[in-house]
């Protein structure tokens, strides 16, 4: 599979250097609104060439779109290259509206075509195995949970923080997919959910090297608290949060009839 990658920020190095090292991935080209990035890239990953959105899409070569934007471009870039008959995979989230998302599966379905979305982490083996001792009946008939993805935030050592504090930003759209993912695997669909919501700081100041001193005005809720109803009877307490300090709370804990689980961090 011939793969254009685009988006070539923060997270893109280590999808460079995994995709390397299968025998059925070639990635053949890089794209990024800013040129400067998808050359540098190009040149420090050994990628063919660097083009421009729509050299990317255009391109007959490739057949898979990686999608690694902010989130909140992830909709018209799926949606681009779907148009031109390309696979596509997404970083999380698939896109910040529920109907976009829709929109994009639907599109693929009826094209032909593969759609696909982080994370993938629920494929290893700490998820897997869990999965394998609910399934034995190990902690009996699940009852409920908890799940914590607790920190203070990214803007202390990520170079660009901003687009974390933007609409389709937040603890949710960011690392909400990892534990949600791990949950839904676990346990099942969710039927029901129900949350409150709080923005703890309306600006927060850049303190990583690059932009240290810079504010970020806040555009999303930081602190997420939701209860999330499964279909197979069970209740799970899930916070999300950018807020908060140094914490010992299991990242996911599941508690059975019969015993309790402790699910390694999905993340």
């Amino acid at each position: 599979m011939k793969i254009g990658v685009i988006g070539c920020g923060n997270i893109s190095g280590i999808y460079y250097e995994n995709l390397s090292r299968f025998d059925g991935t070639e990635v053949i080209a890089c794209s990024d609104l800013d040129m400067e990035k998808a050359k540098f890239a190009a040149e420090e990953f050994h990628i063919p060439k660097a083009v421009s959105p729509e050299g990317l899409f255009a391109d007959p070569e490739i057949g898979l779109i990686l999608n690694l934007t902010v989130p909140k471009a992830h909709f018209d870039v799926a949606f681009a290259a779907l148009q031109a008959g390309k696979h596509v995979y997404v970083e999380k989230p698939l896109a910040i509206r529920f109907e976009d998302g829709k929109r994009l599966v639907e599109l693929a379905e009826s094209s032909g075509l593969t759609i696909g979305c982080a994370p993938d982490t629920v494929l290893g083996g700490g998820t897997q195995t869990c999965r394998t001792m609910l399934d034995r009946g190990d902690i009996g008939d699940p009852v409920g949970g908890n799940a914590f993805m607790l920190c203070p935030g990214h803007e202390s050592w990520h170079p660009a923080p901003e687009f974390y504090y933007e609409v389709g930003g937040g603890p949710m759209f960011d690392m909400g997919p990892y534990y949600l993912s791990a949950l839904i695997t676990l346990l099942g669909p969710i039927q029901t959910i129900s949350a409150a919501t709080k923005t703890t700081w309306n600006k927060r100041t850049i303190t990583s090297q690059s932009q240290n001193g810079k504010e970020i005005v806040v555009e999303t809720p930081t602190h997420i608290v939701s209860i999330l109803n499964f279909a197979n009877g069970a209740v799970v307490q899930f916070t999300a949060s950018f807020d908060v300090q140094a914490t010992t709370l299991p990242p996911i804990e599941l508690y059975g009839t019969t015993g309790t689980m402790l699910v390694p961090d999905p993340n």
